[in-house]
């Protein structure tokens, strides 16, 4: 039996196998709650070893979205029990995405029509987010220009990762997955290009552009525990208009590094580049992501897992654990249309094409109506 379907043990969680379902916004949540549709959708997928949620905001002001369920309110937190409920009754495992998106939002979206926040006043590019446009009509448009945080709000940003955690423990789920990739808040830290800050968060040296990151990490191992914690990066990616820069390996090894002193979970790479590419830059930056996965694996202590998302297949897959790069194996689209991802990858069967009409928002169509595979062949 390959490895990619062996039992995986995650800082004392048992997971049935080396498969993650890897987050994925969806939108299917019109009062921002998670719903019963929802808690079907996770639960038809929980053959997987471990499932992590799409992106559930901390806060209002995190959220860049319509129709996200959070995790900062009452409401919010009973609408992901039912889920975690089902999930775990037919032996799955979940932790919540806790995410702040920074300058990824809009005035429509925020409370009294207030401007997103970030590390500076710098608009993305090139962006969208979802939120409601000049005519009152929900869709995607431009982020609003941003406002710098003050450095005395940085502790409140902090304190919400803080209780959203705690909050996930409480709605059921088995332990929260910190989004620390794609272009949101905190690689608005990060990233110099789009830092501006002269204060202790700055860009000037590395070790300040990391302090807001570490410090809600472990704001977050206070009050879970770092066995409960996993964290997502994604070096070398674009999205959300980061543009690379000559520190992005030194940063990354230096994270990584200070992650795994604190003994969490996972760290889990989201890679935007993949194999296959066919231009000479992209073929050189898989290279370069290539080679940082592997130095994050040996900047790790062997306790704290490794998981890959991104262009994923079996073979790839098995590749990677099989050289000892990578412990999980994150599959993200595949399991839109394929709810018995595991069985089909366990036994060669054929994977149904998802709709990408269907990806964002709407009703149940393509989220939990796509058959499994025997029942496709009735």
């Amino acid at each position: 039996m390959s490895d990619l379907f062996t039992p995986f043990n995650l800082s004392g969680l048992d997971l049935a196998n080396r498969i993650v379902m890897a987050p994925m916004t969806r939108a299917r949540a019109p009062e921002d709650i998670a719903t019963d549709t929802i808690a079907l959708y996770y639960t038809q997928r929980a053959t997987a070893g471990l499932i992590v949620s799409e992106g559930t905001p901390v806060s209002r002001e995190g959220q860049g979205y319509l129709f996200n369920p959070g995790i900062f309110t009452p409401e919010q937190i009973e609408g992901w029990r039912l889920t975690t409920q089902s999930v775990h009754a037919v032996g799955g495992r979940i932790f919540a995405q806790l995410w702040h998106v920074g300058r990824m939002s809009h005035p429509s979206i925020q409370h009294e029509g207030r401007d997103p926040v970030s590390a500076s006043a710098k608009q993305p590019a090139n962006s969208h987010a979802f939120g409601y446009d000049a005519d009152g009509n929900p869709g995607f448009i431009p982020p609003g220009v941003p406002r710098a945080l003050d450095t005395d709000e940085i502790a409140r940003v902090v304190a919400d990762f803080a209780q959203a955690a705690a909050n996930a423990i409480d709605a059921g789920f088995d332990g929260v997955e910190i989004h620390s990739a794609n272009g949101y808040l905190f690689e608005q830290f990060l990233n110099p290009h789009v830092n501006a800050r002269s204060d202790r968060y700055g860009a000037a040296n590395m070790d300040d552009r990391l302090r807001f990151a570490l410090e809600v990490v472990d704001a977050v191992c206070a009050r879970i525990g770092a066995a409960r914690v996993g964290v997502r990066i994604s070096p070398y990616g674009r999205f959300a208009d980061m543009p690379h820069h000559d520190e992005i390996d030194a940063t990354y090894l230096a994270y990584a590094r200070a992650l795994g002193e604190r003994g969490i979970a996972y760290v889990h790479l989201n890679d935007q580049v993949g194999p296959g590419t066919q231009s000479e830059e992209a073929r050189e930056i898989a290279a370069r992501f290539h080679a940082l996965l592997a130095g994050i694996r040996k900047a790790l202590p062997t306790t704290t897992a490794v998981i890959l998302a991104g262009s994923m297949t079996r073979e790839r897959g098995e590749q990677l654990l099989g050289e000892g790069i990578i412990d999980l194996v994150a599959f993200g689209q595949p399991f839109i249309a394929n709810p018995d991802l595991v069985a089909r990858l366990e036994n060669g069967w054929p994977l149904a094409t998802p709709d990408r009409e269907t990806y964002y928002g709407g009703d149940a169509r393509g989220l939990v109506d796509y058959p499994p595979y025997a029942r496709s062949m009735e």
